[in-house]
């Protein structure tokens, strides 16, 4: 898999600027509270992983990050300021059960939706957009798929595709939910890969995930969740028996 390499995407050189910071976030829907006082920092080139139980609020967590849902209490702040500022350079990626895969649209075509926020949806694309299309497309190995509409590709192809529209909008961080669910091991051994190539480039990666078997193979930092944190820290030292038990039993 090829480099991917873009003045703006590349974090890595003003990673003192480019941190997430989350405090004491809470969310409710209707007086039920769906997170609570929920806090950590990272930043760019890390990849966290989301993991809790079903109903922790993994999806809610990562849908108000990327200012999908609102919140009710705490901050969120990137490059230390607001991140309602920067939401272009926030991806959020659903779950596949929630996207429509019969929406008439090629893999080119989802890709090329990521270059709306820079182009404007009625523009024409320039020589550079195109190209930044073609790169992306190359770098994640969808080329001879391009044409293809997105209900005939695998699960991993469609995953990689929606990452691909991320990485043409040049976000920085990508917001994942549960990406490995239904994918076989080939399809999960690639994105896995993907995964750890866009981190090294740079992008901060937080994905919601439930196989605590291969977490700290993927992720190298971990958030415990059940509607509060229960620890966050390095992988490997953080799920450790007594926390997964803490954390899935609360």
């Amino acid at each position: 898999m090829s480099e991917l390499h873009s003045d703006h995407e590349c974090c890595a050189h003003h990673s003192q600027h480019h941190e997430l910071v989350v405090d004491s976030l809470s969310v409710g829907y209707r007086q039920v509270s769906a997170l609570k006082d929920i806090s950590f920092s990272t930043s760019c080139g890390n990849r966290v992983a989301l993991i809790g139980p079903n109903g922790a609020g993994k999806s809610t967590l990562l849908k108000t990050i990327a200012g999908l849902t609102k919140y009710t209490k705490g901050s969120l702040s990137w490059r230390g300021s607001r991140i309602t500022k920067w939401s272009r350079e926030f991806a959020y990626l659903p779950q596949r059960e929630e996207v429509d895969w019969n929406f008439p649209i090629t893999v080119r075509g989802l890709v090329e939706m990521g270059r709306y926020p820079q182009t404007g949806m009625f523009s024409r694309f320039s020589k550079v957009d195109h190209a930044a299309v073609d790169q992306t497309l190359e770098h994640l190995e969808l080329t001879d798929l391009s044409e293809r509409q997105i209900r005939e590709l695998s699960g991993g192809q469609q995953q990689r595709a929606f990452l691909g529209r991320a990485i043409c909008q040049e976000a920085h961080v990508l917001l994942l939910d549960e990406p490995f669910t239904g994918l076989d091991r080939t399809a999960a051994a690639m994105l896995e890969k993907t995964i750890l190539s866009l981190a090294e480039e740079g992008r901060l990666i937080i994905a919601s995930h439930h196989d605590l078997s291969n977490a700290s193979e993927i992720f190298n930092q971990t958030l415990l969740l059940n509607q509060r944190g229960y620890g966050f820290g390095p992988t490997e030292e953080l799920l450790t028996e007594p926390n997964i038990e803490s954390c899935f039993n609360a």
